[in-house]
């Protein structure tokens, strides 16, 4: 997480929240946020941020990524996240979160793993450059 944790220090608030997003996005993939990945989420969120957004602004963030779902669905929130975040280097961090919140609760089923490389396909990220990404931060 050390080397995500310097990309997103130099980032604007506004990519800080699609990272969240995005980070949501891989949370409730399997169609459950269960309390231990919000958990996870929410402490990941703060030693990314650096302290940088208060838990409430991060519950907030969370809140309305939830709604924001709701309304559009998956494929319009990707599409969010990638304008919010032009820069490749971003957008694999934000891929990699979302890989690391899917593998918390130790495991990443077929399906969490096919949304991960939709998810890499939506952020122009190249499929087999994703797939090593997964095995690569799913091991223990």
């Amino acid at each position: 997480m050390s080397g995500n944790a310097s990309v997103v220090q130099g980032l604007s608030n506004a990519k800080l929240e699609a990272l969240v997003e995005m980070m949501f996005l891989a949370a409730s993939a399997d169609g459950d946020f269960s309390d231990v990945e919000r958990q996870h989420f929410l402490s990941s969120l703060e030693s990314l941020t650096d302290g940088r957004l208060a838990k409430a602004e991060l519950e907030s963030l969370l809140r309305r990524a939830q709604i924001d779902l709701e309304l559009s669905g998956r494929d319009v929130r990707l599409a969010a996240v990638k304008e919010r975040l032009p820069e490749p280097g971003a957008r694999k961090v934000a891929l990699s979160l979302a890989i690391q919140v899917t593998a918390a609760d130790g495991i990443i089923r077929t399906s969490e793993r096919e949304l991960i490389l939709e998810t890499a396909e939506a952020l122009e990220i190249d499929r087999d450059e994703a797939a090593d990404l997964v095995i690569k931060l799913s091991s223990p």
